[in-house]
C-alpha cells in the first residue's frame, strides 16, 4: 500500500497550518514550532515533509492560487454569458460569504511582502499574478467580443482590476473596518462595466 496519499494529506495540513500562523503572526514570526502546533504535529514531522519554511511558503502560494481558481469555477458553473462569468470572477476574488477566507487574504498580503525580499517567492507570486491577469483578460475580452466591440484596452483594464483587488486585500488585512462593508465587488463591477462600455 502506498504512503503517498498520507504524505499529500500531511503536506496539505502543514501548508494550511502555515496559512493560519502567517495570517495571525506574519511570515517572520511563523516559526516551525508554531506551524507544527497549528498542524497538530511534532516539529520533526514538518521537516520530514518540507526541508525549510520557505518550501512551505512556496507551496502555500500555489495552494492559494488553486483555491481562488476553484472558488471562481464554482461560482461560474452556472454563468451563461461572458458578463456573468466576469461577475463570478469578481465575486470569487472580492466577495464575502461562502468560500471567503479572511485568513487566506491576510496570508496573500504577507506573501506579496515576502515577494519583495525573497526572489524564489517573487517568481512564484509573479506566476500567480500573471495567471490571474491572463484569466481576467480572457474574461474581459469575451465581454467585449459578445458586444461586438474591439478588444482594445483589455490589458490595462485587467491590470487596473488586479490593482484594485490587491489594494482591497491589503486594506482588509492591515486596516480591517476602515472601508465600507462589501464595497469591493460593486466598485470592481462598476469599473469594469464603465470601461467596457466606453467607446
Amino acid at each position: 500500500m502506498s504512503r503517498r496519499p498520507k504524505t499529500a494529506q500531511r503536506r496539505s495540513e502543514i501548508v494550511q497550518a502555515l496559512l493560519a500562523t502567517m495570517a495571525e503572526h506574519g511570515y517572520e514570526k511563523a516559526t516551525i514550532q508554531l506551524i507544527a502546533q497549528a498542524a497538530g504535529l511534532a516539529p520533526g514531522l514538518i521537516h520530514y515533509h518540507f526541508k525549510t519554511k520557505g518550501e512551505i511558503l512556496l507551496e502555500l502560494v500555489k495552494t492559494l492560487a488553486q483555491l481562488a481558481q476553484q472558488r471562481y469555477l464554482a461560482l461560474a458553473a452556472d454563468a451563461a454569458t461572458p458578463q456573468a462569468r466576469l461577475q463570478a470572477y469578481l465575486d470569487a476574488r472580492l466577495g464575502q460569504g461562502a468560500g471567503a477566507d479572511p485568513r487566506a487574504v491576510a496570508a496573500w498580503v504577507v506573501i506579496g511582502a515576502e515577494a519583495l525580499r525573497l526572489p524564489e517567492v517573487r517568481a512564484v507570486y509573479q506566476e500567480a499574478i500573471a495567471a490571474e491577469r491572463a484569466l481576467l483578460e480572457d474574461l474581459l475580452g469575451a465581454c467585449l467580443a459578445a458586444r461586438g466591440q474591439a478588444l482594445h484596452g483589455v490589458s490595462a483594464l485587467a491590470a487596473a482590476l488586479l490593482a484594485l483587488m490587491q489594494g482591497a486585500f491589503q486594506l482588509a488585512s492591515a486596516a480591517p473596518g476602515s472601508m465600507p462593508d462589501g464595497y469591493a465587488v460593486p466598485m470592481a463591477r462598476q469599473l469594469a462595466e464603465r470601461c467596457l462600455a466606453a467607446p
